[in-house]
């Protein structure tokens, strides 16, 4: 009792005090699930075996999905980006840019199944046949935010003086973009690349409802796969896991390239 009435006594709330919760929160919602998906990925049959990796990688139809999945998220991060910088250069060049930033990022405001289920609900009321078009259409009116937000806030930051001293020297305004404010933009791009194409390549639900269930990507997939019952949880696990590599090594590569960039110390 004494030595509880001790400690009680001797308790001191510190920082480290309010990580606890957070702590707990990543073991039993991130890592514990994580933990769960490996294993499940390495059960078959209530013994080890490789076998979901088997019937995963044996599936031309999986496989495909995959593809499909990379190739989606390619397309809607190139888009993304060539609208997006456009928009948050010349957003950043005005006063007022910081309010106008906010008519794209309030749709973010709002759940993205609504926010699709409203975009379906458009292409219907127009007459517009669903399939890759409209999912496409889907994917960048959902992401295109997280592209034009890093952007904007990388090229507000730049300073002026960049651009002064590269026009005293006698740069014409192309070559001032290309040899100044886009080296200096690129952390910008590597962070809005990185927050547009690793959620595009694991979404669902967007491409189920904006293709009428005909186009499925592997997010979709793996969301079927584990509905399907637990005779498919291994190959649902394996799955998972593919796209948790998937997603490390995107965000490594980016981290790497970002890097090397010096974040566009060396412009010229």
């Amino acid at each position: 009792m004494n030595k509880l009435t001790h400690a009680i006594k001797n308790f001191r709330i510190t920082r480290k005090v309010f990580c606890y919760p957070y702590v707990l929160f990543l073991m039993f919602f991130v890592l514990l699930p994580l933990v769960l998906i490996l294993i499940n990925a390495f059960i078959k049959d209530d013994t080890f075996s490789f076998r979901n990796f088997a019937d995963f990688f044996s599936d031309a139809t999986g496989l495909r999905v995959l593809g499909n999945s990379i190739l989606v998220g390619l397309i809607t991060t190139v888009l993304c980006l060539a609208i997006g910088y456009p928009v948050a250069y010349i957003l950043s060049r005005q006063n007022s840019g910081r309010v106008l930033v906010l008519l794209f990022i309030m749709p973010m405001w709002i759940n993205f199944l609504i926010r699709t289920l409203s975009t379906k609900a458009i292409f219907e009321a127009l007459n517009v046949e669903l399939g890759w078009g409209t999912v496409i259409f889907g994917m960048v009116y959902n992401y295109l935010p997280f592209m034009i937000l890093p952007l904007h806030t990388t090229l507000s930051g730049i300073d002026k003086s960049y651009t002064e001293a590269a026009q005293d020297l006698g740069a014409d305004p192309t070559t001032v973009f290309l040899k100044t404010t886009l080296p200096l933009s690129l952390p910008g791009i590597i962070s809005g690349i990185t927050m547009v194409f690793v959620p595009t390549i694991s979404t669902f639900a967007i491409t189920e409802l904006l293709s009428d269930r005909q186009i499925y990507l592997f997010g979709d997939s793996i969301q079927m796969k584990f509905m399907q019952g637990e005779s498919m949880f291994g190959v649902g696990s394996v799955m998972s896991l593919i796209m948790l590599a998937m997603v490390l090594i995107s965000n490594f590569v980016m981290s790497r390239f970002n890097k090397g960039g010096n974040g566009g110390k060396n412009l010229w």
